[in-house]
């Protein structure tokens, strides 16, 4: 049911808070406006915010917005190491026994799946199969991986994500068995979805496209591209944080392949494209989290 009068001091500070929505849909601000009337600590879920080497491009809080409430699990991981939702909930758990409340606010579905519902205990991939799997990606794309899979896997996970299809290459390689049959035997979550007051932004996607250009502009006059040339040296397609949806339009525009007005409209189709990946996942997996339109929020 969509909550039109939203109210952060109406929640109950003893359970922790899961704040999921697309890009762009105000969730981090959600979550800052909870901390500050409730207390606790925001706590990242979102795939790419996790890399250190892009704050502007991939949105993570501003130094302002940490003043203002603890944050963590932001910008930890080198953008040179794979980051998986194993790792995240490893690096999690501890937080949610901690003696703050955990607000959990991101747009990556995986993690809040695998939070609330559990994830499978696979075991770690060989560092020989990861690069291999980022050089064959680099060489021929992710799509060359996809057809190695076994039929369950590839009708589960989204083909459409290199990330994905790259984890779940290499499980198969490892293990002999496919991601989707290691998924089937889950032990419990860390949080069952009844533990946690859990929150979907609902942003469609006439009210989300203009923010999304908007935010880009911001991006730049932010220093998206002095970021860019921070991060040019040593930087390569295949390396995980260069997932980042702006990253390789940002370096073509450095290397002088591509103007600026191309690369904004370009990394605005993506990043469109990529909401509507997550508002899918989000009504295919959440639907017994509670709706707040994200029009209400701002």
């Amino acid at each position: 049911m969509r909550d039109t009068s939203f109210r952060a001091d109406r929640l109950d500070p003893a359970r922790p808070v899961l704040i999921a929505g697309p890009t762009a849909s105000g969730k981090s601000e959600l979550a800052l406006r909870i901390a500050e009337a409730q207390g606790g600590v925001i706590l990242n879920a979102d795939a790419i915010q996790v890399y250190e080497d892009w704050r502007v491009l991939t949105a993570r809080p501003s130094r302002a917005d940490e003043a203002r409430a603890p944050h963590a699990l932001y910008g930890h991981v080198p953008g040179h190491l794979p980051y998986s939702v194993g790792d995240w909930l490893r690096d999690l758990e501890p937080y949610l026994a901690g003696p703050e409340r955990p607000i959990i606010v991101g747009g990556t579905g995986l993690y809040f799946t695998a939070l609330t519902e559990g994830l499978a205990q696979i075991p770690q991939t060989p560092a020989h199969l990861r690069e291999e799997a980022m050089a064959r990606i680099a060489r021929d794309g992710h799509e060359s991986l996809i057809a190695a899979l076994d039929p369950d896997t590839r009708g589960r996970i989204d083909l459409a994500n290199p990330m994905r299809v790259q984890r779940a290459w290499e499980v198969h390689e490892a293990t002999g068995r496919g991601l989707a049959e290691w998924q089937d035997a889950t032990p419990p979550p860390l949080l069952p979805l009844g533990e946690a007051q859990a929150f979907v932004v609902d942003a469609p996607k006439d009210w989300l496209t203009p923010r999304i250009a908007a935010r880009f502009a911001r991006m730049i006059d932010g220093g998206a591209l002095d970021e860019a040339r921070a991060n040019r040296e040593g930087w390569h397609p295949a390396l995980p944080s260069a997932k980042a949806i702006g990253a390789a339009e940002l370096m073509a525009v450095l290397d002088g392949e591509m103007a600026l007005d191309a690369a904004a409209e370009r990394v605005t189709i993506l990043t469109r494209q990529f909401a509507k990946r997550q508002r899918t996942w989000f009504r295919a997996r959440m639907r017994d989290w509670q709706r707040v339109s994200a029009s209400d929020l701002t």
